[in-house]
């Protein structure tokens, strides 16, 4: 079996575990989510397991890297971490409605890695430039970012979904978890990802020098990750210093997020050093 199946399978694990989270919060069924944490840990282990079968399977071919450096690996990784960040934090705090718009996100992403006839995942060598540490731990905390940000996004619209607090009529609106409780785990999903989103801009500069001879260069993906920075660190500054809360920060998130978007997918096929991305 290789690493392309296992993947295509669990591409569907996680749009059958998003299913089980959406019927379970609509119809109020408790056992709907017990069955959907069950395979979402099986979409986890599959995904995992397709990611470093397909690193192995690198080795044998006489390449030998980590699946880290095209659109289709980063996209399997994306996934991986979305899910796994959001079985964290259904294992923390036990509200598992979060997984009805956070699963989606995951199977879309995979889906798009597995299904889309534009991506190619065949194993291929790495360009002279991408033989480096630093493109490692530049994509690896660049997407642990991203996806903290995808769950914020899910947040973000669960906080419009929700209603009033002291509306307790039986509507699966009213299932969601309190306001109080999702603008605080908004906020801190945005921080988490903020800090790794840091970590992935620097190490990319880092990487640009030894590869290219210049810390920064105004390449399309270089300069629409730093408009994404501004766009969480304004959040942040908003949150800490005028003490936004809230709605405003459910929307602000959701703006985030349309940006990561416009960073990962916009700038992809642009002429710049970023262009391999997209093969």
């Amino acid at each position: 079996m290789t690493s392309s199946l296992i993947l295509s399978v669990t591409t569907f694990v996680y749009g059958l575990a998003a299913a089980l989270y959406l019927s379970a919060w609509i119809f109020h069924k408790k056992q709907l989510f017990r069955w959907a944490t069950w395979i979402v840990a099986a979409g986890i282990t599959g995904n995992a397991a397709g990611f470093v079968l397909r690193w192995l399977e690198s080795y044998q071919m006489g390449i030998g890297r980590i699946p880290l450096s095209n659109l289709y690996e980063s996209l399997v990784f994306f996934a991986l971490m979305i899910a796994l960040i959001y079985y964290v934090i259904e294992s923390k705090y036990g509200h598992q409605t979060i997984g009805a718009f956070a699963l989606p996100l995951a199977t879309l992403s995979m889906a798009y890695a597995s299904l889309s006839s534009s991506i190619n995942d065949r194993i291929q060598p790495l360009l002279p430039a991408l033989k480096s540490n630093w493109l490692t731990i530049h994509v690896v905390t660049c997407f642990i970012g991203y996806a903290a940000f995808a769950i914020a996004f899910g947040l973000g619209l669960m906080y419009l979904l929700k209603r009033d607090d002291n509306d307790h009529d039986q509507a699966f609106w009213s299932r969601l978890p309190d306001r109080h409780f999702i603008d605080e785990l908004t906020h801190q999903m945005v921080l988490f990802g903020f800090l790794f989103l840091s970590a992935g801009i620097i190490s990319g500069a880092v990487w640009a020098n030894s590869a290219w001879g210049r810390y920064w260069g105004w390449d399309p993906k270089e300069t629409w990750s730093l408009i994404t920075w501004f766009v969480y660190a304004t959040l942040l500054h908003v949150r800490f210093m005028r003490g936004w809360r809230g709605k405003r920060i459910a929307v602000f998130a959701m703006i985030g997020f349309a940006a990561v978007l416009i960073t990962y997918f916009g700038v992809n096929y642009l002429p710049g050093l970023h262009s391999y991305g997209a093969g």
